[in-house]
Parts: structure tokens; sequence; C-alpha cells
């Protein structure tokens, strides 16, 4: 047998179909040749997260029996994944399976598999966009929970029955927010429905593409709520660059890019820093905080492959307020100690 030097490599030789999610910043899909440049190490892992590519593979067999692992890998200085490690796991898997990879793989054999000092245990709010992502990919249908999460932002249902609406129903729903008139139910909740119910909305939504009718009542949720809401509805625009830049504009504007706000746009809104403008108003807004955490921060969001070149840009920007200049300096500073 040749030798395994890659998990595709594995999982192919295994005779399985397999798909690949990053569930770092945001739950979503990597698709089969942009996980094999990263596997290669032909390019970096596109969404970093404390350093590390923390990923989810679904794979199955002729049987349809399908198997998740949950796998966070450590990425070197380049955002590469780092060879030792990524060896050092493959090796594992082939210790807990011997080297007959095409036979059937028992829940035994998995359970081994899935318990590995590389495993994370992602959110229950990401479990449940990832179930319902997966299902939706592999044609399957929607939890027990989706029918009734419908009725509910339908308004077939007694607003205060609310606490009864399942969070996997309302991940169902968004992930197909293109089907039926789920989009239209999701804008009017966003508007109307309790506040518990619109934060679990805007939970889920930040891991799938919004519509226009529903990023329009996020936006006008910005507007208007001042409470735990803007963190948010913020959040759920994560995937709408434009949409991020207008709200991170407004914000700026209105004072309140606070410490949570900084970190949100950081973690969901990142997209919008390619954006000229509102990366200056982050960096500046990040400047006024603590130096450690603007260290913090920084270096969180210039590992970002997207972000990287415009963020080492900026900070050599000529034209930067005394307050950058001196937060760059203490980031440069922390490197050097």
């Amino acid at each position: 047998m040749a030798e395994i030097t890659s998990i595709s490599q594995f999982l192919s030789t295994a005779k399985t179909q397999f798909q690949v999610y990053d569930l770092g910043r945001r739950v979503q899909h990597i698709d089969a040749m942009a996980f094999a440049q990263i596997e290669a190490l032909q390019a970096p892992y596109p969404y970093p997260i404390q350093g590390h590519a923390k990923m989810a593979l679904v794979f199955w067999d002729a049987s349809e029996q399908h198997f998740v692992w949950f796998i966070s890998l450590p990425l070197d200085e380049r955002g590469l994944l780092s060879p030792a490690p990524r060896s050092q796991f493959i090796q594992m898997i082939l210790e807990a399976l011997g080297q007959d990879l095409t036979r059937t793989l028992s829940e035994d054999e998995q359970q081994k598999m899935a318990n590995h000092p590389f495993s994370f245990k992602p959110t229950q709010e990401k479990l449940a966009i990832f179930n319902a992502l997966v299902r939706r990919h592999l044609g399957r249908a929607a939890s027990s929970q989706y029918e009734f999460a419908a009725q509910y932002l339908s308004g077939q249902l007694p607003a205060e029955s609310w606490p009864n609406v399942g969070f996997q129903g309302l991940a169902d729903i968004c992930v197909r927010l293109g089907e039926l008139d789920h989009a239209a139910i999701v804008a009017r909740a966003l508007n109307n429905a309790p506040m518990e119910v619109q934060i679990a909305l805007c939970q889920c939504l930040e891991h799938v593409l919004v519509s226009d009718e529903v990023k329009d009542a996020l936006l006008a949720g910005l507007e208007e709520y001042r409470d735990a809401r803007l963190i948010y509805f913020l959040r759920a625009l994560g995937s709408q660059s434009d949409a991020s830049v207008q709200a991170i504009a407004t914000l700026t504007e209105k004072r309140l890019l606070t410490e949570e706000v900084l970190i949100c746009i950081a973690g969901r809104n990142w997209l919008a820093l390619r954006d000229d403008v509102c990366r200056k108003n982050f960096l500046e807004a990040l400047a006024l905080m603590p130096q450690d955490f603007f260290n913090q921060v920084f270096a969180d969001i210039v590992a970002i492959p997207a972000l990287r070149t415009s963020m080492l840009m900026a900070i050599r920007d000529p034209n930067r307020s005394d307050a950058l200049s001196l937060a760059i300096g203490g980031l440069f500073k922390a490197t050097k100690s």
C-alpha cells in the first residue's frame, strides 16, 4: 500500500466520499479543490481562528452510513497547515484502523478516531447549523423541529409559544432561506418576534448568505436596538460585506465601536475590512483600546489571507493617527519581546 500523506488520500483509499466544512469563524463549506490545495500546503487556510484550522469532515461509504470528525489543526506563520501535526493526525488514524482501509468501519472504530488530541467540540449553535447544512447538501429532510419553527415564524402559533421553538428548527429554516416563504417570515420575525427568537435567528443567519429582504430587516434593527441585539444583528450581516460596511459606518458615526463590537467585526464581519474606509475606522477605534486587546485582535485578523496584505499596508500608512502609531509601536514591542 502506498504511503498515505493526506486526509483526502486516506478517505479516498478507504473508498469513501467526503465533504469539508469550516467551523471556525462561520460554518461554511470548503470545496474539494480548495481543500486539496490546503492539504498540499499550496494555499493558506482561508478562515484561521486563533492560529488553527477548525474543520468538520463528513464522510460516507457504500452503505451510506455517515460519519463526522471535528478536527483542529495548528497553522504556521504563513497560515499553512503545520506539517508535523497533520502527519501525526494521519498516523493516529492509520494506527486506529490498521492497514485494511477498505473494510466497513464500525461505530467503535469511528469513536476511536474521533477521540484524539486534534478533536474539538463545536458550540451547540454551530452544531445545529452544521447539521442543517449537511442535511441540505446531502439532499436529506430537515429535522423534526423544522415544521414547528416554520409554523411559529409564519404566525400560525401564539407569540408566547416561542420557548417551544427548537434552535435546530430555526437553523433548518435559515439554511433554506431561498425556499418557500422562509426569507419573508424570517424578516418579519426580526422585526416583531420576542427578543429571544430574534437573537436565535441571528445566531443562525451569521452562517448563511442572507437575502436582501433579511438584510434590510437586520439593518433596520441595527438602527433601532441598543441592547444585546445590536451585536447579534451585526454578526448576522457577516455574509453581506456591503451591508456590514454600511452598518459599521453607522456604528462609527454613533461612537458605538466598543470592544464587544470590534471583536464581533473581527470574528464575523471581517469581509467588511477589505473596504479602505471601514478598515481605517476599525483600526483607529481598535487603537483606543488597551494594548493587549489591540495586539490580540490585530494578530487574529492579520492572519486571514484575504486581509493580510491590506492590514500590513494599513499599519504602514503615514497618515495614521498618533493613537494608531502608538498602538502599532506597542504591537511591535510585544512581538520582539
